[in-house]
C-alpha cells in the first residue's frame, strides 16, 4: 500500500467503514468457522459408523485443529504481505472440496486427513481475520478483536443445531455436503467486502507528539511470544474438555446426542457473552489482566463439572463454563498488539493461535485417551483443570513482568 493509499486508510480506523467490515468479518467467521465444531457434532456418529473407540474416534478433531494451527500461521503470514481477500477464497475453497471429500471417505484415517483441509480453510477465518480487523480500530481495538472472535463462537452455536435439521434424517455424509456448498456460496461474495488493504497506523498519539505509547515488558519478544504459546496451550487443553467431548459425554449419560447439542451451543453463546465483555474489559485494563481472570474463571468452572452430572445441572454447568473462558483466546491477539510490532501482527498472532489450536488438539485427544483408560471422564476433567493452572501461571509471571506503559520514539 503506498503512503497516500494507507493515508486513506488511515482516516477510517475507528470509522464507520471499519465497524463495516467487522460486521462483515463477524459473517464469514460464522460461516467458516464451522470447519471447527461440525466434526465434534457427528462424532458420535462417525464412531459407530467405522467401528472405533474414542481415542481413534477424536484423531479427525485432532487433525482438524492441526490443519487449523498450521493454516493460522502461514495465511496469518500471507496477510501480513497481501491483504485479506485471497486467503478468504482459498479458505472457501478449501472447506467446499474438504466437506465433499471427507462425505465420501472410506475410513476413519481419511476421514481425519480431510478433516485436516477443512481446518486449514477455516484457519482463515480466525487468527489472520482478527489481525487483519485490528489494523482498523485504536480505541476500541478490544471490542472489534472480541466481536470478530465470538464469530468463532456464533458458528458453534449456531451449527450444532442447524445441522439436527439433516444429521438424523439424512446422515453425517449427507450433512457434510451440504455444509460445504453453503460455505463457498456464502464466503465468496461477502470476502469481496474485504479488498480494501488494512492500514499500519500508530495510536493518535504519535501524529501529535511524534511518541508512541507501549507496554513495557522485562522479557524479548522471544521469549514474551514463547510465554504466550506455553500459556495458549494451557488454556486449551482444559477448554477442549467440554468443548470436545461434551456430546459423547452426554451419550454416555443417556441424555443422547441433541441435548449435547444443546449444552455446546449453550456454552458457545456463553463464550460469545464473555468474549463481548472481555473486549470491552481488555480497553480498559489490558489484554493480560483480561486474560488472567479468564483463566482462572474457566478453572473454577471446571471445576463444576466433576461432581455435576445431571441433565439440569449440566446445562446450568455448561452455560457457566461458555461464560468463563469465551474471553481467554482473543485476549492472546491482545497481547501481541499491546507489547509487539503491528507489522508483524499476522504472524505473530498466528504462531500464538496456533499454539491454542496445538492445545485444543492434544486436549481433544488426551481427554478420548483418558477415557478409553478409566473408562469415564472424570479423570480427563482433573487433567484439565491442571493445565489450566499452568496457564494462569504463566499468566501471574507475565503480569509480574510487565510494566506501565512507556514512550517509545514513533
Amino acid at each position: 500500500m503506498d503512503a497516500a493509499a494507507n493515508a486513506k486508510a488511515r482516516a477510517d480506523i475507528d470509522g464507520r467503514y471499519a465497524w463495516t467490515r467487522l460486521l462483515v468479518s463477524v459473517l464469514i467467521a460464522t460461516i467458516g468457522s464451522v470447519g471447527m465444531w461440525s466434526v465434534i457434532v457427528v462424532l458420535p456418529a462417525v464412531q459407530a459408523e467405522f467401528g472405533v473407540d474414542r481415542g481413534v474416534a477424536s484423531l479427525p478433531y485432532t487433525a482438524t485443529m492441526i490443519g487449523f494451527a498450521f493454516g493460522n500461521v502461514m495465511i496469518g503470514r500471507f496477510v501480513d504481505r497481501a491483504g485479506i481477500l485471497l486467503p478468504m477464497m482459498i479458505a472457501a475453497g478449501s472447506l467446499l472440496v474438504g466437506y465433499g471429500l471427507a462425505a465420501i471417505a472410506p475410513s476413519i484415517w481419511l476421514f481425519a486427513l480431510l478433516q485436516a483441509l477443512i481446518g486449514f480453510g477455516a484457519s482463515a477465518t480466525f487468527g489472520p481475520l482478527i489481525a487483519d480487523l485490528s489494523h482498523w480500530f485504536d480505541r476500541r481495538r478490544g471490542v472489534a478483536v472480541a466481536a470478530a472472535a465470538s464469530g468463532n463462537y456464533f458458528a458453534g452455536a449456531i451449527w450444532p443445531l442447524v445441522m439436527q435439521f439433516t444429521l438424523p434424517t439424512e446422515g453425517w455424509r449427507f450433512t457434510y455436503i451440504a455444509i460445504g456448498i453453503v460455505c463457498v456460496v456464502t464466503m465468496v461474495p461477502l470476502a469481496q467486502l474485504l479488498r480494501r488493504r488494512a492500514p499500519y497506523a500508530e495510536p493518535e498519539s504519535v501524529a501529535a507528539t511524534g511518541v508512541a505509547h507501549k507496554r513495557s515488558i522485562d522479557l524479548s519478544p522471544r521469549a514474551l511470544q514463547l510465554l504466550l504459546c506455553l500459556a495458549g496451550v494451557g488454556c486449551c487443553v482444559a477448554m477442549s474438555m467440554p468443548q470436545v467431548h461434551i456430546v459423547a459425554y452426554c451419550v454416555d449419560l443417556g441424555y443422547g446426542v441433541a441435548r449435547g447439542s444443546e449444552m455446546l451451543s449453550l456454552m458457545l453463546v456463553g463464550g460469545i457473552a464473555s468474549r463481548l465483555v472481555s473486549g470491552f474489559l481488555a480497553d480498559y485494563i489490558g489484554g493480560v489482566k483480561t486474560l488472567l481472570i479468564g483463566s482462572v474463571l474457566q478453572c473454577l468452572a471446571l471445576f463444576a463439572y466433576v461432581p455435576f452430572d445431571g441433565l439440569v445441572s449440566l446445562y446450568i454447568v455448561s452455560m457457566v463454563f461458555g461464560l468463563s473462558q469465551g474471553g481467554i483466546v482473543p485476549s492472546y491477539a491482545m497481547i501481541v498488539r499491546e507489547y509487539l510490532p503491528a507489522r508483524e501482527a499476522g504472524q505473530r498472532v498466528g504462531v500464538v493461535i496456533m499454539a491454542t489450536i496445538a492445545g485444543m488438539a492434544l486436549g481433544g485427544w488426551l481427554s478420548g485417551w483418558i477415557y478409553d483408560l478409566t473408562g469415564s471422564y472424570a479423570a480427563a476433567f482433573w487433567n484439565g483443570i491442571g493445565w489450566n493452572v499452568m496457564n494462569i501461571s504463566i499468566m501471574v509471571l507475565i503480569l509480574l513482568r510487565s510494566s506501565r506503559p512507556r514512550s517509545v520514539p514513533a
